[in-house]
């Protein structure tokens, strides 16, 4: 039987990853459990990982996987129908993957990040750290070019886009234009134009009508190879 501050643990932690895929971190599990310090959190999840509730994944920030889940409550009562416990125990079903996990995406060819090229030239995936996305559907591009390298991109990066066909102005987005070509670049709203603007000052924004230009994603974040 655990402890009571044992069982609260196990519970927030399932609780946060079912409602997010990420587990909490220790000063969230100090505070939800109202301890002085987060040795205290640290002890219990070292006692948790003894008995083979939890298990802490390698090389991973806070990333704890529930093993199992306690069959009563502490003092032998029994949870309540609508407790994560009695939901888990009642029908077991597996835990959520830790963001922390790598996940396969879409890999759809090259971008430029410098004049348009044609994107999308056939489909293979690249593994991404989970954490690194959000919600939603996302796909990868490389790119090409060096139109992008004031903000941080570069040639021969990994774009991980979230799909989307709208975007915000002065965000960062895949730009389909003419149905034939996609870039990478700033979206904005000049009068009744769209243009798209590099982050680079050797290159010129390209200005274009509303109905040469769809978006086809905005940037979620970068992946990059150091040899």
């Amino acid at each position: 039987m655990l402890t009571k501050k044992q069982h609260e643990l196990i519970r927030f932690i399932q609780e946060r990853l079912e409602e997010t895929g990420i587990s909490p971190s220790f000063e969230e599990m100090k505070e939800a459990l109202d301890l002085k310090s987060k040795s205290g959190v640290h002890r219990l999840i070292s006692a948790l990982e003894e008995r083979g509730f939890i298990r802490r994944l390698p090389n991973r920030a806070r990333a704890l996987e529930v093993l199992k889940l306690p069959e009563d409550s502490v003092g032998g009562a029994k949870p309540a129908a609508n407790d994560v416990v009695a939901r888990a125990t009642a029908k077991p079903s597996a835990a959520p993957e830790p963001a922390n996990d790598v996940i396969e995406i879409p890999l759809h060819g090259r971008i430029a990040a410098g004049a348009p090229i044609e994107a999308f030239e056939g489909q293979s995936s690249l593994p991404v750290p989970a954490a690194l996305l959000g919600p939603g559907e996302h796909y990868a591009l490389e790119v090409s070019g060096d139109s992008m390298i004031e903000a941080g991109i570069f040639d021969g990066d990994f774009a991980l886009i979230r799909r989307t066909d709208t975007a915000r102005d002065g965000e960062i987005v895949v730009a389909l234009v003419n149905n034939e070509e996609a870039t990478l670049k700033y979206l904005h709203k000049d009068g009744g134009l769209v243009r798209l603007d590099p982050a680079n000052a050797s290159y010129e924004p390209q200005v274009y009508a509303p109905d040469q230009v769809q978006v086809q994603g905005k940037l979620a974040g970068l992946l990059r190879r150091y040899h």
